[in-house]
């Protein structure tokens, strides 16, 4: 059933619905011509008299206010002189909306009544006007240009000969109604994906109809699956891209390697999370007889295997990313690719796409050389075995110990190697820090899932050193791969078209309303210069990390930040300080990195400047789809935090208030990270109200304030896996 809505009562007679939107719907048709309210009634299907006076007064307030003009008597016409904008509505969960154009600095506000049947993330024209008592700017939506999207996941709540789909997002605020022949054999509770098909004029729901039966809400899969259909993101590849990889040709031949740098001889090893699967990357390291070091990047040659035009290719960009859920991978590739052929798995050889340096004690690049190779990885390493190298560096383990489990050994090569290159690492690290570069080295969250992927216990990965020393090498191939075609000598940018992963300057604004926040906690940015804002920023990250307040503040400090997207159009990243810096070391899990190995074998080749436009879309369409699979991939962590929680009802937990709003605090359980709201209304020892400014609700009677960093005790309330949300109970003093 559709949610219940406040009813409006009317003294006197039948009041037309959105008669004003309905005018200028009728008047937009054609701004040239005008019509008078016979025909403007007619085309309303209104024949009554009542009605038909109603329109003539509409008609006259309109021409009063110019929002619309009489040019002849009695004759009407569009105002062209009226604001009118282009951009995008973004839904709240209480059914309003916020109009975002380049048009306004600030958002607009769209009141539920001028939505106009627009939804979150549609493009819209929108007439903006001012608030008569205010002076506010509101705006009212004329036409919805396009949808964003016109899929849904929801749970069907059925009635005698219909039902409706309420939709899990907080940003749908439509139940989509649908039809006893278009249920598709879904039945009452049933979790399901509905298109909407129709929005008739005079209906508050649109119609829809029912596409896919996910299974009942709360069963793991069904979750799950509901995550990613929500975001539109797929969970199984099409029949005819999984046999497309199958025919591929796996031998890697001689005239091949013929045509390559032959690097099997040389000492190569991965290190990557001990679950993965997919290996992207690997070091070489040999030592010269100068003293210098010879270090290769080793990335998986993915553009060899997946040629444009193709039916994999097709399904790679489409996808554009592979999407990482708590308890799975959705693969960009079919896992043939991923996991097998492309993957650089020990004791296998490998067709790669290389970045070899020079590199002496100080970490100086003196010779660079980009290019296609065949490499041969003589062992693979978790992070965890890499670090026990580096932290046992003065007691080097022989050859035949094993450092974590017994069927991993190292020998003293791939020691001297791992401690060399942490060593470089180190210095490549500081150098960049030096020059402005921000360490976000937040803690992850992670799960311990048992057979049935379900929580028994939460742990923290924090980043060490051998994660570091393997980042540092990536974050080195990503900046030189970009200078190479993007800088050209004399250090003028080239012209050549090649993908960009940049990184805007951080928004004012946001820094000051961060620095507003954390000087609440003693903590304060400096933010007068480039330079002294990034060393204030490391500053801060220092000083909070491993404190309660540390997560909050260094997810306010990110929210601060601008987002890094993919573009031809070169700015540098901020928070690498790069002024050149691309994505090369990924391509099983990032298509934008499979177009940057094309673009640079096309200059090795020595081929004119590519498309820019054609490129340009390509990086905007991955960078849509990055954002919708990391809005994916924290839905599953939430998913994961209330499913964990639901056995620890009866605890009560140290937790620190992260948020407050008018209707609740949100509170971070310090043990685990779990997230949950205490409503205002829950609280009892007093009446409390949201002070915006002290970012406190205060109770009106002790004057007793909780604020923003306090440090409480919570215990679980409600738990509601369907909505992902937590709802808590404060334990007072």
């Amino acid at each position: 059933m559709p949610r219940k809505k406040k009813k409006i009562y009317k003294k006197k007679g039948k009041v037309i619905k959105d008669l004003t939107r309905n005018i200028f719907k009728i008047l937009n048709q054609d701004s040239d011509k005008f019509y008078n309210y016979k025909q403007i009634a007619a085309q309303l299907g209104i024949s009554d008299t009542d009605g038909k006076t109603q329109v003539l007064k509409k008609l006259a307030e309109l021409t009063a206010t110019k929002k619309i003009k009489e040019v002849d008597r009695g004759k009407y016409q569009i105002n062209e002189d009226r604001k009118y904008s282009i951009g995008k509505i973004d839904t709240t969960s209480n059914g309003n909306g916020y109009f975002i154009s380049d048009d306004y600095e600030d958002d607009i506000f769209v009141p539920n009544v001028n939505l106009g049947k627009a939804l979150h993330n549609d493009t819209v024209k929108v007439y903006v006007y001012k608030k008569r008592r205010s002076n506010k700017l509101e705006a009212d939506v004329v036409e919805v240009l396009e949808r964003a999207k016109t899929e849904f996941v929801g749970v069907l709540q059925m009635s005698k000969n219909f039902g409706f789909v309420l939709p899990d997002s907080n940003k749908m605020y439509a139940d989509i109604f649908i039809s006893q022949n278009k249920l598709n054999g879904a039945e009452h509770g049933d979790k399901v994906q509905a298109t909407i098909t129709d929005w008739p004029e005079k209906s508050k729901n649109p119609f829809g109809k029912i596409t896919k039966v996910l299974g009942k809400p709360g069963d793991h899969n069904t979750e799950m699956h509901s995550i990613l259909l929500e975001y539109d993101l797929p969970y199984e590849f099409p029949e005819e891209v999984e046999k497309d990889a199958e025919t591929l040709s796996l031998e890697i031949t001689k005239e091949e390697i013929a045509k390559r740098r032959d690097m099997r001889g040389d000492l190569t090893f991965t290190i990557d999370p001990k679950d993965a699967k997919d290996f992207d990357d690997a070091l070489s390291f040999t030592k010269l007889e100068n003293g210098n070091y010879e270090i290769g990047i080793h990335i998986a040659d993915v553009s060899h295997y997946v040629q444009p035009k193709t039916i994999l290719d097709d399904e790679a960009y489409d996808r554009a990313t592979s999407v990482y859920l708590v308890d799975r991978v959705v693969p960009m590739l079919p896992e043939m690719l991923s996991n097998g052929v492309c993957s650089l798995r020990p004791n296998e050889e490998k067709l790669t796409f290389s970045a070899v340096f020079k590199i002496n004690e100080k970490a100086q690049i003196i010779n660079q050389w980009f290019g296609r190779t065949v490499t041969y990885s003589d062992k693979r390493f978790a992070y965890e075995e890499a670090q026990a190298i580096i932290e046992n560096k003065n007691n080097i383990i022989p050859s035949n110990v094993s450092l974590t489990r017994q069927e991993y050994t190292v020998d003293e090569n791939i020691v001297e190697a791992t401690l060399k290159l942490d060593e470089l690492a180190k210095i490549l690290r500081k150098k960049r820090m030096k020059q402005g570069a921000i360490s976000f080295d937040r803690v992850e969250v992670k799960f311990n899932l048992d057979e049935e992927a379900n929580p028994v216990g939460v742990y923290f990965k924090e980043a060490k050193d051998a994660n570091k020393l393997i980042e540092e090498f990536m974050l080195l191939a990503n900046r030189k791969v970009a200078e190479f075609i993007g800088k050209a000598k004399g250090g003028k940018p080239s012209g050549k078209t090649f993908i960009y992963r940049v990184h805007d300057e951080p928004d004012v604004e946001k820094l000051a309303s961060l620095q507003n926040i954390i000087s609440k906690f003693g903590y304060k940015i400096d933010t007068n210069t480039r330079e002294s804002t990034s060393d204030s920023l490391n500053k801060l990250l220092s000083d909070v990390h491993g404190k309660a307040e540390s997560n909050m503040i260094e997810t306010l400090a990110i929210r601060s930040m601008s987002k890094a997207v993919y573009t031809t159009q070169n700015i540098g990243h901020y928070g690498l300080a790069f002024d050149y810096y691309s994505h090369f070391t990924s391509p099983i899990r990032r298509y934008p990195d499979v177009m940057t190995h094309r673009l640079l074998q096309h200059y090795l080749d020595g081929g004119n400047s590519a498309k820019q436009d054609v490129y340009e879309e390509k990086c905007k369409h991955s960078s849509k789809r990055e954002e919708l699979a990391s809005k994916a991939e924290r839905d599953s962590i939430k998913y994961m935090q209330v499913k964990y929680m639901q056995d620890h009802k009866d605890e009560v937990f140290d937790g620190v208030i992260t948020g407050v709003t008018e209707w609740g605090i949100y509170v971070e359980i310090t043990k685990n990270k779990c997230e949950g709201m205490v409503r205002i209304r829950d609280i009892k020892s007093d009446y409390y109200i949201f002070d915006e400014e002290q970012y406190a609700i205060v109770g009106q009677s002790t004057k007793h304030l909780y604020q923003l960093g306090d440090d409480v005790k919570v215990q679980v309330k409600k738990t509601d896996l369907e909505r992902k949300h937590l709802d808590f109970n404060l334990i007072e003093d």
